[in-house]
């Protein structure tokens, strides 16, 4: 009966004798249990979400609801439900959900290039793919063109007539979308013949108050600048919180631009100026590239989604807004008020 209800891939049973099986157990009201399956068969029908932040990180990410939700259809039309799991940097604890067969598959969210747990799952052969890139290793990831996007937001800001152009990172660059913005970036100043000045690149980790903190610190340089471009919307806000401590208005004063367009982003005050990132997409990709490397079917080693540049009041662009085009006056960092 066992073989029956838990479908064992080896039995060999006659349909007559499924049908009878079948029918008998929904009279007496039996449901298989989801463990002893996954022992008879070797499978879990589960894929597994890892995301390598900590967890207070995970739950200030306003894309994870949209990504997840993308996953999560993906898995159902195959059959299978999504375990998330934050596992901070420093931990592969992780490896074990694939090694005893809590999940069929991983996706791993946010890849580090200092995790030698990733070349331990590559050289295992295990069912993975990643959510964001590694360069160097041959596991299929789903991206988005992080570099492509940061150019275009600084393009943005390099065509609203700026020069002096500061970038904060959405995280530290052992992330790899971190170090990707941070080229994007670098990339837009080169081709707008803009020196490139280590001093006014400052890093956040994700949240808003790493943001405020990283404005803070550029602020004490004392280097001028007349825009930020924030790599990420929630780091963008904690941007807006330090300029406004100190009585600088954007966009009148100071334009930012952010990255990732989170739902709450046309809400800011001012509405946030971003690079749409297609969250549902992402997650939707990512989550039948693991199905079909799970099946032994074929999967790009890289597979990238487009970005789009969503322009609104926090930095309007060279024919809108109260700047009219013009830089605004640049910040004196030493003090509390643009000159």
């Amino acid at each position: 009966m066992s073989f029956v209800l838990n479908d064992h891939p080896t039995a060999q049973i006659s349909e007559a004798t499924r049908e009878r099986v079948t029918a008998a157990a929904l009279e007496l009201g039996y449901a298989p249990n989801a463990s002893a399956r996954r022992l008879a068969v070797g499978v879990s029908t589960v894929l597994g979400l890892v995301m390598r932040q900590r967890p207070e990180q995970v739950a200030v990410d306003a894309l994870l609801p949209e990504t997840i939700r993308g996953l999560t259809e993906a898995a159902r039309a195959a059959g299978y439900r999504v375990m998330v799991e934050p596992v901070p940097p420093g931990d592969d604890s992780y490896v074990a959900l694939i090694r005893e067969h809590h999940v069929d598959g991983l996706v791993l969210s946010g890849p580090r290039a200092d995790d030698p747990a990733v070349t331990e799952l590559q050289a295992a052969g295990f069912p993975v793919v990643l959510q964001g890139a590694l360069p160097g290793t041959t596991i299929p990831s789903v991206d988005v063109d992080n570099v492509s996007g940061a150019r275009l937001a600084v393009q943005h800001l390099v065509a609203s007539g700026h020069r002096a152009i500061a970038c904060i990172t959405n995280a530290p660059l052992a992330y790899t979308a971190a170090t990707d913005r941070l080229q994007g970036y670098r990339e837009a100043l080169a081709e707008a013949g803009i020196e490139y000045d280590e001093r006014l690149v400052a890093h956040a980790d994700f949240d808003a108050a790493s943001g405020h903190a990283a404005m803070d610190r550029l602020l004490r340089r004392h280097v001028p600048f007349t825009a930020v471009f924030a790599a990420s919307d929630v780091v963008a806000l904690g941007v807006i919180g330090s300029a406004r401590a100190r009585h600088v208005r954007v966009p009148e004063e100071l334009a930012i631009v952010g990255f990732d367009d989170i739902p709450v982003a046309a809400n800011f005050d001012p509405p946030l100026t971003t690079i749409h990132l297609p969250a549902y997409e992402l997650g939707f990709s990512v989550g039948r590239a693991l199905i079909d490397r799970i099946a032994g079917l074929p999967v790009p080693v890289r597979s990238v989604l487009e970005t789009q540049l969503v322009v609104r009041g926090s930095s309007p662009g060279p024919h809108g807004g109260e700047t009219g085009g013009r830089p605004p006056a640049k910040l004196r960092t030493g003090g509390n008020r643009p000159v």
